[in-house]
């Protein structure tokens, strides 16, 4: 393999759980095992990814393949920075303190009606993803354990 240019794409926490999960399919349907350190890395970052307070570990799943253009266009008026649009990929936030963490000089740059629009627009394309909530009703640890193997049946 020979890298043309680097960091040319940034890849959001969803499109490498898209990518690992299909690379476990397709090694499933061909009935082939990938090289041992393979299977560990994507066991290991499959576990990770799925493992709270992650918005990946949400079950059912939220996020959607079009959930990526979907935010991208309903968050251009805005002029977020490519890192700022992978971190609310990454973390949804859902309040503005969880926002303003994201992004750079929020309170400078935008209203607060603004701020309130960009926490609405997450939470209709991402989902709701209540964390607070799951730790309440104990839920926050449920799957922790869980070992995730390249060849398991279910494809999340």
């Amino acid at each position: 393999m020979k890298i043309l240019e680097s960091q040319s794409a940034v890849l959001s926490n969803y499109e490498v759980y898209q990518h690992l999960t299909d690379q476990r399919d397709r090694y499933k349907q061909k009935k082939h095992r990938g090289p041992p350190n393979l299977e560990t890395v994507v066991r290991e970052m499959l576990q990770y990814l799925r493992t709270a307070p992650s918005p990946l570990s949400q079950k059912p799943l939220t996020y959607i393949p079009e959930a990526i253009a979907q935010i991208i266009e309903k968050l251009s008026p805005y002029e977020l920075s490519k890192g700022e649009m992978v971190m609310i990929l990454n973390l949804r936030p859902a309040s503005i303190a969880a926002l303003n963490t994201v992004i750079e000089d929020m309170t400078e740059r935008y209203s607060d009606e603004q701020q309130e629009e960009m926490v609405g627009i997450v939470a209709d394309v991402l989902g709701q993803f209540e964390v607070a909530e799951a730790e309440a009703n104990g839920d926050a640890g449920e799957g922790e354990g869980e070992d995730v193997n390249m060849n398991d049946a279910e494809a999340s």
